[in-house]
């Protein structure tokens, strides 16, 4: 995919402006299910992929500001034998086609497909994605954000020494906020996409 407009012009002001390479280089990682999509419980049909109302204008907004978009989800679906590798693709894919529609393009979706009980370096609350897309993106995770409606979402961002955690109320969200209010202070608590977006436009360091 061709760079837009904007990304050419912050890439000249980067090589222009270190100071203004390390602001671009941030990122928002969002979990996917009751995050970005309406939970479902083991969603692995394309066809029953629905967006929360205003999500994608959104995510626009932080894509125009400069940040890139990544979504790092667990799928312990998979490794329960539920569904396939292949359906959790396709899923991602209605996902990102869906956001499409509103301009909204993430990088890379990240998925880790064990169930709790089996190992893994990957699921959240481990951080490997954040620093694999770190690696991969030239990111500075200490300007990113990380956004999910688990605590384990907020952990992974934690762990990974993110700037803030974001929770938002919607999936699990609201009974996190009422069951682990001491493990979540340190986050930042939005009812939605749209309040999440607000926020951390409101908090960006400026050049």
């Amino acid at each position: 995919m061709l760079p837009t407009p904007i990304e050419k012009f912050n890439s000249i002001l980067a090589a222009i402006c270190p100071q203004f390479a390390r602001i671009m280089n941030r990122a928002v990682f969002l979990d996917r299910d009751g995050t970005l999509i309406v939970e479902k419980n083991y969603l692995h049909r394309p066809e029953e992929v629905e967006l929360f109302p205003g999500a994608g204008a959104a995510l626009k907004k932080l894509s125009d500001a400069g940040f890139k978009l990544l979504i790092v989800t667990n799928q312990s679906g998979i490794g329960r034998g539920y569904f396939t590798l292949t359906d959790a693709e396709r899923v991602n894919e209605r996902v990102s086609h869906d956001f499409a529609r509103d301009g909204v393009r993430f990088e890379k979706t990240y998925i880790a497909p064990e169930a709790p009980d089996q190992p893994s370096r990957v699921r959240k609350p481990s951080p490997q994605f954040l620093f694999d897309a770190r690696d991969e993106f030239n990111l500075n995770l200490a300007e990113s954000f990380m956004v999910g409606d688990k605590l384990i979402d907020l952990e992974c961002g934690w762990n990974a020494g993110v700037k803030q955690s974001i929770l938002v109320r919607t999936g699990y969200g609201t009974g996190v906020e009422r069951d682990d209010a001491e493990q979540i202070k340190r986050a930042v608590v939005v009812n939605g996409l749209i309040e999440m977006a607000e926020w951390i436009l409101s908090h960006e360091i400026k050049a």
